[in-house]
């Protein structure tokens, strides 16, 4: 699996079996004479490809637990290197990082392109590092891990077969109105079976998480979060700014597409079961039969647009680095997982035969595209990228592909339904992660609330996001705890704004792309190659494009999606 011709510094047989097993690799870089820029280099090289050959062998144990969580060893697997190699991981790394800092020849890298963007990053997390928090963050990390375990598990029964809560999702877009209700309030009564376990976990993490920010000086987790994430290029404001632009710009539009949905389907009342469906009860849309058909046709659009973009998935296919199916035993959700010393990242979704998954496989395969792109850069540090930009290359990689989506479907209607039915998403898309950012900043500020205190909380928020057209009259419950499926507030919290910052610049993205094709795609795969060698600002300039997430701006772009959009009808 691994390009051991790689390695320079390691040794090609190492396998990380327990800390022992790299341990003298830290000693090495800590106790090394560094008597020149050169020698330094040299030292940030080899560190680097420690730090790669380490985040891998996490990366598999990682995927191997989330595509089978019901095999013990994977979960063992994981845990053994979550509470017993990354604890003993965690002093050596800000021995180094305070070991470069203080090295002489430091500034002579400071102004290199990358090390400047890499030791900014560096210096902030010898400012965090605090001893006290690494036993809290494995709490942190076990729980996150019993949250997917638990979602993972979920499933419900229908005409005597089981299927997972992807796989019901599916029924959601049949016409059959009664089915469509019946599967909604199983699904539901599936998620609160388990509500109050997850209510415990999140309790747990709430508490550990706003320790974990007073040991480093903080007065909540945002605060700290801002700063452990490398929040450089804005502030907490600027999300109060994007949350209050979307509720007057975004929201209308959403309440426009469910009154719309509501009069096509001539209800008296649209009810949660209706929103998924098609609204003039055409069949579903069924892009792909199996995840072999889904790969295919995705290396087909993608081979169209850019024949790099489909070497990447072919590639990944090759290496078996590919995991699509919907299955029993198997963590919700879908993710690319960069693999840092092999350069191949992993592919994890839960397709069934939807739109949707028809177009998460291109959202991972834009984050796939971007692992590609970066291979040949330095150091491991420097394809390290911001989730705002790596969302953009994913989110980017969606309206890219957009002129290709023939090769899912059979007939123009089909087409032009399919690509309606994304717009409206990405409408749907920004007051939801508006909802989600919102919220999570209200919980950290609020650390100490009741159960209660969160839901009421949880409730206005929602509201204020929402279309008022849809009907949650007698489902009040389900309503309530709606963001559980939300696992970023579980596994990675405050790792959201950044869909609605990158939605934005692949709009603007795509917009360029449909002026000028060939300066529009170059722009994306230009800015992409940067990897983290630049600010966030600079990247987006790459591209052609402003970070940018004033209200002005957001008028502007949703404007244009809205022209597409009537284009279509």
């Amino acid at each position: 699996m691994l390009d051991i011709k790689k390695r320079n510094f390691l040794k090609k047989e190492l396998i990380l079996n327990a800390w022992v097993d790299i341990q003298s690799y830290y000693d090495d870089l800590n106790n090394r004479d560094i008597t020149n820029v050169e020698g330094l280099r040299r030292w940030f090289q080899d560190r680097s490809e420690l730090e790669a050959f380490v985040s891998e062998d996490l990366g598999w144990r990682y995927i191997r637990m989330t595509c089978y969580t019901e095999e013990e060893k994977y979960t063992k697997a994981y845990q053994d290197f979550v509470e017993n190699i990354q604890p003993k991981i965690a002093p050596e790394s800000d021995k180094l990082n305070n070991k470069a800092l203080a090295s002489s020849f430091f500034k002579d890298l400071e102004s290199d392109p990358g090390y400047d963007i890499m030791i900014r990053e560096m210096k902030k997390e010898v400012e965090l590092f605090r001893e006290e928090n690494i036993p809290l963050f494995t709490q942190v990390q076990t729980l996150a891990q019993k949250y997917s375990q638990i979602m993972g598990g979920m499933f419900i029964v229908h005409d005597g077969k089981e299927l997972t809560l992807q796989q019901a999702g599916v029924l959601l877009q049949e016409n059959d109105r009664a089915l469509r209700e019946e599967i909604y309030r199983k699904v539901g009564a599936v998620r609160l079976e388990s509500a109050d376990e997850l209510e415990d976990i999140f309790d747990q993490m709430v508490k550990i998480r706003h320790q974990i920010a007073l040991n480093c000086g903080f007065d909540n987790f945002r605060d700290y979060m801002f700063k452990a994430m490398g929040r450089f290029d804005y502030t907490s404001s600027d999300c109060f700014d994007f949350h209050t632009a979307v509720k007057e710009e975004v929201v209308p539009f959403l309440k426009q597409i469910a009154e719309k949905r509501k009069n096509s389907m001539k209800l008296d009342s649209l009810r949660p079961w209706d929103k998924a469906v098609d609204p003039e009860g055409r069949t579903p849309l069924k892009p792909f039969t199996s995840s072999d058909e889904l790969l295919a046709k995705t290396v087909t659009c993608f081979k169209n647009l850019d024949s790099y973009f489909s070497g990447c998935l072919l590639e990944m296919e090759k290496l078996k680095h590919l995991d699509l199916a919907s299955r029993k035993g198997k963590a919700p959700g879908g993710y690319n997982y960069p693999l840092a010393e092999s350069g191949v990242p992993f592919i994890f979704m839960n397709a069934t035969s939807t739109l949707r998954d028809m177009v998460t496989l291109l959202h991972e395969g834009g984050h796939a595209v971007h692992s590609f792109l970066t291979q040949d850069l330095e150091l491991t540090d420097f394809k390290s990228t911001p989730s705002e930009v790596a969302e953009l290359a994913s989110m980017s990689m969606e309206l890219l592909t957009m002129d290709f989506w023939n090769d899912f479907f059979n007939s123009e209607d089909d087409l032009k339904r399919a690509k309606l039915e994304h717009l409206e998403q990405i409408i749907e898309t920004l007051p939801w992660v508006a909802t989600i950012d919102k919220y999570q900043h209200w919980i950290y500020e609020n650390h100490n609330c009741s159960k209660e205190e969160r839901t009421q909380a949880w409730l206005k928020i929602f509201d204020e996001f929402s279309d008022n057209v849809t009907d949650w009259n007698g489902l009040e419950t389900f309503k309530e705890y709606l963001w559980h499926r939300q696992l970023h507030l579980f596994e990675v919290p405050f790792y959201y704004i950044e869909y609605g910052m990158a939605q934005l610049g692949a709009v603007a993205v795509w917009k360029n792309y449909k002026e000028n094709p060939e300066k529009g795609l170059e722009g994306y795969k230009e800015a992409l190659k940067l990897g983290y060698t630049r600010t966030i600002p600079e990247i987006y300039k790459a591209a052609h494009i402003n970070f940018d997430f004033s209200r002005e701006n957001i008028k502007s772009l949703m404007g244009f999606v809205q022209g597409e959009i009537d284009g279509l009808s």
